[in-house]
């Protein structure tokens, strides 16, 4: 295993500062200390050159010594539900897109062998074209960003984008295209990431840190055909508010509103997994968890009644984790809330960089990497811990959308590549509002050959989720491990 060390990059205040520890003197170092300018940092950027080429990022070689991709995600599996294991195997199994959602382990390990700067970022840890979307601002904008942080976790930059990269090139091949155009698709990407961390390399911090990328932006910066589609994608974010999930999700049962269940999927337990009753779970994580939010939600929240909790299968990768979903009420019946409540692990990104983060809850981890990249984050993102597990905090529903693709779509395929262009800028927002945007300019340079060598990777990783998409199947056929049938996993 090729270890990342990241202690001599980053400043260990910045954690302290991040994991709220009170600091004594200034913030970080003295305020007379004279900070790099910006063509300094470009320069010290443009330096690492010499010592990672920028061509170097090409090469993808699994190598003998790779461990077994099966063997990874089954190592994940023990501390995961074991009923709802076979589910996951199923939604792995249709596609190697599917595959690769799923399997952030397994690339997480890949790329731990591969070049890097040594510069650092908040990195997402599960960076595909299917983890962004929009959701609502605190100030009722739609906003594109970002959407799962479960695997946040300080390391390189270039994971990442290769991540997003790989993503594309299998999504387009899930659609029909070809390589070409799967390699166009991973370009679009990286091209991006890398004009737009330039862009925000010259601005200023705090004028970094408001930047967002709204609605308006994004379908100023489609062509007319991508632009309907994304409209109409926006239009269906907007409607899927509380009211929308109320109407979705739940039925009346003597009065009062009760979310549907739909085993395995959806189920009213009395009981966690460890045996802890769950009014007693939930009033002891709610309890933490309220203490990690500012007076003023506190005070909101606190207006609210619990009226109903379920377990809720969620997503690919994360399918075996704890997931709940808690209904409550304010004024009346057409004043709801729905809170989920996600089980966070140790992050894959982990055990590849040397680096002990200051935070003793997992689900911390995860609302400090969201509050940090996302700039517009869930007015009630917590945290909290329930019986030894940690959890995070979010609202279920508030305007969130996100984009899909149809296997098979050849159609759709330019309309893609445009949005790779988005999800490009919005990973380059998130890694100049936790890194250092000129320093990684300065790397990325104005030409176009970090862009033509993480396409290389990116076809090339594209056939390994192939293989390692058979893997799985043939793991299936031989019995090594159980898949839950289509009906169970809708």
């Amino acid at each position: 295993m090729n270890v990342v060390s990241m202690r001599g990059n980053i400043d260990p205040s910045y954690y302290r500062l991040l994991a709220g520890e009170r600091q004594q003197g200034s913030l970080i170092g003295t305020f007379e200390a004279r900070h790099p300018s910006i063509a300094e940092r470009l320069a010290a950027g443009k330096a690492l050159r010499e010592k990672v080429p920028r061509t170097s990022h090409a090469t993808y070689e699994s190598g003998a010594d790779r461990p077994d991709p099966i063997e990874i995600l089954e190592k994940q599996n023990v501390a995961r539900v074991q009923r709802l294991v076979p589910v996951r195997y199923a939604r792995m199994l249709p596609s190697p897109f599917t595959f690769l959602r799923g399997s952030a382990s397994v690339m997480a390990s890949d790329l731990s062998r591969t070049p890097v700067t040594g510069l650092a970022v908040a990195a997402c840890g599960d960076m595909h074209v299917s983890n962004f979307g929009v959701y609502a601002s605190a100030e009722r904008t739609l906003v594109f960003a970002i959407n799962d942080f479960d695997e946040v976790h300080p390391g390189p930059w270039e994971w990442d984008v290769k991540r997003l990269a790989a993503s594309a090139a299998v999504a387009v091949r899930f659609m029909g295209g070809d390589d070409d155009e799967a390699q166009d698709a991973a370009r679009a990407s990286v091209r991006s990431y890398r004009k737009r961390i330039r862009r925000y390399a010259e601005m200023g911090y705090l004028e970094v840190w408001y930047d967002h990328i709204d609605d308006r932006t994004v379908l100023h910066a489609l062509s007319p055909r991508a632009r309907r589609d994304a409209e109409r994608s926006l239009d269906k974010a907007r409607a899927r508010g509380h009211m929308h999930s109320l109407a979705k999700l739940t039925e009346q049962v003597d009065g009062e509103p009760r979310i549907i269940e739909d085993s395995p999927l959806i189920v009213r337990e009395t009981h966690t997994d460890t045996g802890v009753p769950i009014r007693a779970a939930l009033d002891q994580m709610l309890g933490a968890y309220i203490q990690t939010l500012p007076v003023d939600r506190r005070r909101l929240l606190s207006r609210y009644r619990i009226i109903d909790a379920v377990r809720k299968v969620v997503g690919v990768g994360s399918v075996g984790t704890g997931c709940w979903v808690i209904l409550l009420e304010g004024v009346d019946d057409d004043d709801p809330l729905f809170l989920q409540v996600k089980e966070a692990q140790s992050s894959v990104l982990a055990a590849h960089v040397d680096l002990t983060l200051p935070f003793d809850n997992h689900g911390q981890r995860v609302v400090v990497g969201q509050r940090t990249t996302q700039g517009s984050p869930d007015v009630f993102l917590g945290w909290g811990e329930v019986d030894g597990r940690h959890f995070y905090i979010r609202q279920l529903a508030d305007m969130k959308g996100s984009a899909s693709f149809v296997e098979g779509d050849e159609q759709g395929i330019g309309s893609f590549i445009e949005y790779c262009g988005l999800c490009g800028w919005a990973l380059a927002l998130a890694h100049a509002k936790s890194g250092d945007p000129a320093k990684i300019a300065g790397y990325c340079g104005s030409a176009a050959t970090l862009d033509d060598a993480i396409a290389t990777f990116a076809l090339a990783y594209a056939r390994q989720t192939d293989e390692d998409h058979e893997a799985l199947d043939k793991a299936r056929r031989s019995g090594r491990i159980k898949v839950a049938a289509e009906t169970v996993v809708k």
